[in-house]
């Protein structure tokens, strides 16, 4: 069946058709962050050959390298071409780790490597992998032509996108006049998430899925640092996304890649029409049945999931 998948999604890339398949039920595997305990790419290497032997639509990796690993030419290129030899489609979703950490010579963060992450993980217009899955990227919008790496594409009935939100407090510094790279993403994404809900409510999808790595429902009382009177980074982009739900009519589930106080183990929680869950290390199996109510379910086999409540 993963072979068939395969012909039909390279097929429709080759043909350059819409990025959707009428599949009324099918899976997709998302590989939590892998380095949250060591620069060991163990983790990733066996989770992208466990997901390879299932039948998956496709699968999204949060984060190609620890904190404490250099931002490397050497290092990215090599974790790149790792995602390349999978059997999947694999669409990476940017982690903090990947790219807030990285300093120049001045202390600074240095965008430079930001840049070059996206350069080398979103060259084109589709996945690494095997099953090349067409991708719309923001960075066709000239305004927001480096933002490469929020995409979108479609299967079934539901649209998927990913959307930078580094766990960091989306990367907002504390220090006034430094924040220039989380003012401008700001911008990009409120216009990112306003794009994708009205493509989904145009074409009338059943849902949508929002690939993160930091928690934007997540509520302040969840980051204790935040109780010390530093800003919420996330603020405004909980705003939007609460905002944009309450108008959609299907179903919104967001999977995130961070771990925070106060979480359940209960999957996916429901809050009207909008879901969180956050995934850990390892990598986690989703269900999209558009038979069932709750259209996405966290599959019994999976092991590696956590739900965090949204606000």
């Amino acid at each position: 069946m993963r072979k068939l998948l395969s012909v039909a999604l390279l097929g429709s890339a080759l043909c350059v058709a819409p990025a959707s398949w009428a599949q009324d039920s099918f899976h997709f595997g998302v590989i939590g962050h892998s380095f949250s305990g060591s620069p060991d790419e163990g983790v990733l290497r066996r989770a992208l050959d466990e997901s390879d032997a299932d039948n998956l639509a496709f699968v999204v990796v949060n984060g190609i390298k620890s904190a404490s690993e250099p931002c490397s030419d050497a290092l990215y290129s090599a974790r790149r071409d790792l995602l390349k030899e999978a059997e999947n489609g694999v669409i990476v979703s940017l982690a903090a780790s990947d790219w807030v950490g990285c300093r120049n010579k001045n202390g600074s963060v240095a965008i430079e490597r930001l840049n070059q992450v996206r350069d080398l993980f979103f060259p084109d217009e589709f996945s690494f992998g095997a099953s090349k899955v067409p991708l719309f990227r923001q960075s066709v919008t000239p305004k927001f032509r480096s933002y490469t790496e929020n995409a979108r594409w479609e299967f079934g009935n539901v649209l998927f996108a990913t959307v930078n939100l580094p766990a960091a407090n989306n990367h907002f510094l504390q220090d006034g006049g430094r924040n220039s790279e989380f003012e401008d993403r700001l911008i990009a994404n409120k216009d990112w998430l306003q794009r994708i809900f009205t493509f989904a409510a145009q074409k009338k999808l059943a849902g949508i899925v929002l690939f993160t790595d930091g928690n934007p429902l997540a509520q302040p009382s969840q980051r204790p640092f935040l109780l010390r009177g530093q800003r919420d980074g996330f603020a405004e982009t909980r705003q939007r996304i609460t905002t944009l739900a309450a108008t959609f009519k299907g179903k919104i589930l967001l999977v995130h890649g961070e771990t925070l106080k106060d979480e359940s183990n209960a999957g996916i929680v429901w809050r009207r029409n909008l879901g969180s869950i956050g995934v850990a290390s390892g990598w986690s199996k989703f269900a999209v049945d558009s038979g069932n109510a709750a259209l996405f379910t966290l599959s019994d086999s999976s092991k590696a999931a956590r739900a965090t409540p949204p606000s």
